[in-house]
């Protein structure tokens, strides 16, 4: 297949009558878009644009067989692998930091901790913003890595030093109960908001950036590319769940030995070590030069396209659809994209018009390349958006499965596990399951599907939310019978004591479930959001994976706000669903409305998923568009 080299106006002599938009010409729109540059894909057909990889300093590799790979790849996982640490450190015992130390309720602790989670998430687009934009990956994470590690050791402090807590003497289980604990002052829990806020601002810059600082380490040009790139996410959430089993598990078990500040000051020192691996790789990473402001280029686009509403394809003056002659892009870090015929009315920010001139302004007229940047980040949104209610079951099972536990037996023969450390178990499910992904499931699922990596990205994400759906049922199920199990053995009021006879790894159900679910929906979606964002917008097409499940976190306060504002009624002394007493609660109703919405998401997911085609496709597309309409003209 030859170069095939986009017109540059010049050549347009035509032009406006191949624009018009009715009957058989009006594919014709996209004829002098192909991508030029040619650089094979991943999947073995069409050409697409692609990066060039640069040193640290900005200049050209010249022989990169000495940088990227896996070995780049395993200094930037040990980096990942603490964040998640202290990330699901803090998630999961900052709940129970509130409620037994600073004498914050369970409801008001859960929310803020849902709070926190959400923010660190939801504003990971500034970090992908600024790595896009000025800075670039290397220099992102670099930056908030050491955020992050400064708001660790803020709250190592919080946590052991008496100054910063209330009084505790005097205060038992009783007390907890009766919530008569001298609670913390405003100006201690001000403290603790501040410095948990400082290290959700540092995670929401590395999140968007790791996972595509990491993949940027491997030649796409190469034609094992999109193996080594399914390999890399799987093994990159590999990491994410070891991290979460240490969080689980040894800071767990620190707190319980040597106290809450030895528990934080553990993640602050795994940061720091984490950090110097890091800095320790910077001569053997690829980097690739930040693109400039996406957001800018964003508004110029709809700016451009609003202005240029009411001209029509076929208007007289039209010179063509604007794009740079030859083989590069006009945007830094990126290749050209070739045109489709999605969203047509960001093509008139591309119509070139006799009065536009030579020199153009970039808020009248933008390139086929910058328009189709916008088109892209358009239309995945509704794959990440799908991902919002399998992030508000995670969000909700890491702080009401906790409370369940805490009123079920914990024991394994005449060890007793803690109550925190039972979201280990979602997290040893997704060990299992991604170390038998290669052997058991691309095997058996490759006879079914006829893919060859066994599913392709949308179908793993898929079957992730289905499954997740299963997990919140029997969530439900389950709930119901624990609860008439309390209340049939005199435990109605005392949801702080555990049931003797039964067991706390009836759990483990919905626990495995739900991991077995993330490792599809959120690996797959990983991997779609890099390979299907513009190449000078991939973190914040990472981003959107974070912005998901930050906006999980926010979508289960609300509805928990809203489930007990709608069920409790005073008047008639009745509690909500989701009341402190867990045995006089409905737990059970509330994780059945949680299927429905699921359920509902899910029908969602799969309307946008068929209408979905990726980029190969479109650009294949497109080529033999334009290879049928020259053998017509001819």
């Amino acid at each position: 297949m030859g170069s095939r080299e986009i017109k540059s106006p010049e050549d347009m002599l035509e032009t406006p009558a191949s624009l018009e938009v009715d009957g058989r010409s009006r594919k014709k729109l996209g004829v002098f878009f192909i991508e030029s540059d040619n650089r094979r894909t991943a999947f073995g057909r069409g050409y697409t644009g692609g990066t060039t990889p640069v040193d640290i300093h900005g200049k050209p590799i010249a022989d990169l067989s000495k940088t990227g790979g896996w070995i780049a790849a395993l200094f930037i996982f040990g980096n990942e692998m603490a964040e998640r640490m202290a990330y699901f450190g803090l998630s999961v015992n900052m709940v129970a930091f509130m409620f037994y130390v600073m004498h914050r309720p369970f409801s008001s602790s859960s929310n803020a901790v849902n709070n926190f989670l959400g923010i660190s998430q939801a504003s990971s687009v500034l970090g992908g913003f600024l790595a896009d934009a000025y800075l670039g990956r290397y220099w992102t994470i670099a930056i908030f890595t050491t955020i992050y590690l400064a708001g660790l050791i803020g709250i190592t402090l919080c946590a052991s030093m008496k100054i910063f807590v209330p009084n505790q003497d005097q205060c038992d289980q009783l007390s907890l109960l009766l919530g008569s604990c001298e609670p913390a002052k405003p100006w201690q829990m001000l403290y603790l908001y501040v410095v948990l806020y400082i290290t959700a601002f540092g995670a929401a810059g590395i999140r968007p950036c790791v996972s595509s600082f990491g993949a940027d380490q491997f030649d796409e040009r190469s034609k094992d590319y999109k193996t080594l790139l399914d390999r890399f996410f799987n093994f990159f959430y590999l990491c994410v769940t070891i991290g979460a089993i240490v969080a689980f598990t040894l800071v767990v078990y620190i707190q319980i030995e040597r106290g809450w500040g030895a528990a934080f000051g553990s993640l602050a020192i795994a940061m720091g070590v984490s950090n110097m691996l890091f800095f320790a790789g910077t001569p053997l990473y690829r980097h690739r030069l930040p693109g400039g402001s996406p957001l800018t280029r964003v508004a110029q686009v709809l700016v451009a396209a609003f202005k240029k509403r009411h001209v029509p394809f076929t208007r007289s003056e039209l010179v063509g659809l604007y794009e740079l002659p030859g083989r590069h892009s006009a945007i830094k870090g990126s290749g050209k994209i070739p045109h489709t015929d999605d969203f047509r009315c960001l093509d008139k920010a591309a119509l070139q018009l006799k009065e536009d001139g030579g020199n153009p302004s970039p808020w009248r007229l933008c390139t086929v390349t910058q328009v189709e940047e916008v088109k892209i980040l358009v239309k995945i949104i509704p794959i990440p958006a799908c991902t919002i209610m399998l992030n508000v079951i995670l969000t909700e099972f890491i702080t009401l499965s906790i409370q369940q536990a805490y009123t079920l037996n914990t024991h394994i023969g005449k060890l007793k596990l803690p109550v925190t450390c039972m979201p280990v178990f979602p997290g040893l499910s997704i060990f299992l399951v991604l170390c038998l992904y290669y052997s058991v499931f691309v095997p058996v699922s490759r006879r079914i599907t006829g893919h060859p990596h066994g599913a392709s990205q949308l179908q793993r994400v898929g079957i992730g939310l289905f499954i997740s759906i299963l997990s919140v049922a029997w969530g439900g199920v389950f709930e119901r019978f624990r609860r008439g199990y309390a209340i049939k053995h005199g435990y109605k009021f005392s949801f702080l004591t555990p049931l003797p006879d039964l067991s706390a790894y009836w759990l483990l159900i919905q626990y495995c479930l739900i991991g077995i679910a993330e490792v599809f929906s959120i690996v797959g979606l990983l991997e779609f959001l890099y390979e299907e964002a513009p190449d000078a917008m991939k973190s914040i097409g990472s981003a959107y994976a974070a912005i998901a499940g930050g906006l999980g976190c926010f979508a289960a306060s609300i509805i928990n706000s809203i489930v007990k504002s709608v069920t409790r009624n005073p008047e008639n002394k009745q509690q909500s669903w989701l009341s402190q007493n867990i045995n006089n609660a409905k737990f059970d109703y509330f994780y059945w409305l949680l299927t429905v919405l699921s359920i509902i998401n899910f029908c969602i997911f799969l309307y946008s998923a068929h209408r979905y085609k990726y980029r190969t496709e479109q650009t294949f597309e497109a080529w033999e568009t334009k290879q049928n309409i020259l053998a017509e003209e001819s």
